[in-house]
């Protein structure tokens, strides 16, 4: 498999984990030491660092249990901005959809900036940076 295509899959399995409330899968597309941040409309505040696997495991986890509804992730536009043989920095857009009482709405839209590395044959997420276009 290509370098292209385990990164796409590392990507997937952590937006797939989130939409069928794996917070363990989730957790394993991150290294121990990952941070991500959040930024919600231009003009929001930046939220966290939240700081290694575990602290990204629990938000992920408060986030599923106060939720009702059913999330979708679909990444698209993946550009890998720079590569060599053991890390990647990747950018994609989102788009957030919700299930709920039969229905389907946008929630928000916006983009993931990704540093990735290679951790023996598979590919990890070190660093993610969540930009929303709305609250979630």
């Amino acid at each position: 498999m290509t370098a292209r295509a385990e990164i796409e899959n590392t990507l997937g399995r952590a937006s797939w984990g989130y939409d069928e409330d794996d917070v363990d899968l989730i957790a394993a597309q991150f290294t121990e030491t990952a941070s991500m941040t959040m930024q919600i409309g231009r003009d929001g505040d930046t939220i966290g660092p939240f700081e290694g696997r575990e602290a990204i495991r629990k938000l992920h986890a408060d986030s599923l249990v106060a939720q009702t509804d059913q999330r979708r992730h679909n990444l698209s536009n993946l550009v890998i901005t720079a590569e060599t043989a053991d890390s990647a920095s990747t950018t994609a857009n989102l788009t957030l959809l919700s299930i709920e009482n039969g229905a389907v709405q946008v929630l928000s839209s916006g983009w993931y900036r990704d540093d990735l590395v290679r951790e023996g044959d598979t590919w990890l997420i070190s660093s993610r940076h969540i930009y929303l276009d709305l609250p979630y």
